[in-house]
């Protein structure tokens, strides 16, 4: 999965660099080597999930937003207040993908309430 796409590498740099830190510092805090920053930043190795997952929680980051697929560094789809919730609804009939990106698959809880979710949006559409 090398270079795959760029905008990962340049988004990578630019947390970076916006928290003041260098790769050394950086690679520390992430428990990784300053060798392997410098490979993910130059687009010569492909960050592992566990990289990944650790610059969106340290940085605040969505991974929408590390992948480069959108400009909001908290993602595409930000909380919302209950009363900007119907606003969403009404502004977007069709928001099973919000609800998708909200549920880490196979917890039965989260199949669940997913379901109740997506019926209540369905049922919202009807009225």
């Amino acid at each position: 999965m090398k270079k795959k796409n760029n905008k990962d590498a340049a988004v990578g740099v630019r947390l970076r660099k916006d928290a003041g830190l260098t790769q050394v510092q950086l690679a520390a805090l992430a428990g990784t080597n300053q060798a392997a920053i410098n490979r993910y930043e130059t687009d010569r190795a492909a960050a592992p999930y566990r990289i990944l997952v650790w610059y969106a929680t340290y940085f605040n980051a969505s991974l929408d937003y590390i992948f480069g697929l959108c400009e909001e560094p908290r993602g595409r789809y930000v909380c919302v207040t209950p009363e900007g919730a119907q606003e969403v609804v009404q502004r977007k009939p069709d928001w099973s993908e919000f609800v998708e990106a909200c549920f880490t698959p196979g917890s039965e809880l989260n199949r669940r309430l997913k379901q109740m979710i997506l019926k209540m949006g369905e049922e919202e559409k009807h009225k």
